[in-house]
């Protein structure tokens, strides 16, 4: 699963990156929670790539119970047929396809239970480049009873490439940029395709605090590499 990541780039950054036609103003940040608003990439009708801010956790526009959305952070990219036909997912995967852009995200490492150590050790994976990578995700907007509309996203999934395998089963799908468009518009099948992890040699990863556990904590050491005895 993802469920924390960064994301500290400026607006002009970001269009650039992305090519955005449109593009809210952001703050960095540096552990972005589920239920808080996260930048999304859509194509509009227009066919305009824009930025503005969803809630992470996908709340279906048939669900009568909007704390469904705490469930549904992640959509499993693999196997196909379960994605594209689960009811949560199928609607927003054939028509409503989106990108979260990233400066890294955060994974957690089983270890050895010993005593006075912690159970899972954090770890922080970016790209070789040092760019702000794309997620892969599904978008859905949820109408209130009082007729208030609620945009929301899940970041979808599948197995982790060689590289982060010791670290966890899963992780994001990263998208390479030749493949934003289709993952944005292209037909279903064309973005099926895409579904798969993303190159060993694009990724890098290492030990972070342990103070990530923490959603309220949020500044620039959190992605810093743990020195020897630290925690």
């Amino acid at each position: 699963m993802c469920g924390r990541y960064a994301l500290d780039a400026p607006r002009s950054q970001l269009s650039r990156r992305f090519a955005l036609d449109e593009c809210v103003e952001l703050s960095a940040r540096y552990n972005i929670a589920p239920a808080s608003d996260v930048a999304v990439i859509r194509q509009s009708p227009e066919g305009q790539r824009v930025l503005h801010q969803l809630r992470w956790g996908l709340l279906p526009h048939w669900a009568k119970d909007p704390a469904i959305a705490a469930r549904l952070i992640n959509a499993r990219g693999e196997p196909l047929a379960a994605l594209a036909a689960t009811p949560a997912f199928r609607d927003a995967f054939r028509k409503r396809r989106c990108l979260l852009p990233a400066s890294g995200f955060y994974e957690w490492q089983k270890t050895a239970a010993q005593p006075g150590s912690a159970r899972k050790q954090p770890f922080y994976t970016s790209l070789q480049s040092g760019e702000v990578m794309a997620f892969g995700g599904l978008w859905e907007a949820w109408t209130a009873p009082s007729g208030e509309v609620i945009r929301s996203c899940c970041i979808v999934t599948t197995a982790a490439n060689q590289r982060l395998q010791a670290i966890h089963e899963r992780m994001p799908l990263i998208l390479a940029p030749e493949h934003w468009q289709d993952w944005l518009s292209a037909p279903v099948d064309q973005a099926a395709a895409l579904i798969r992890p993303c190159p060993d040699g694009d990724l890098q990863s290492w030990p972070v605090s342990l103070r990530v556990g923490k959603s309220s904590a949020d500044d620039p050491a959190l992605i810093t590499a743990l020195r020897g005895g630290e925690r």
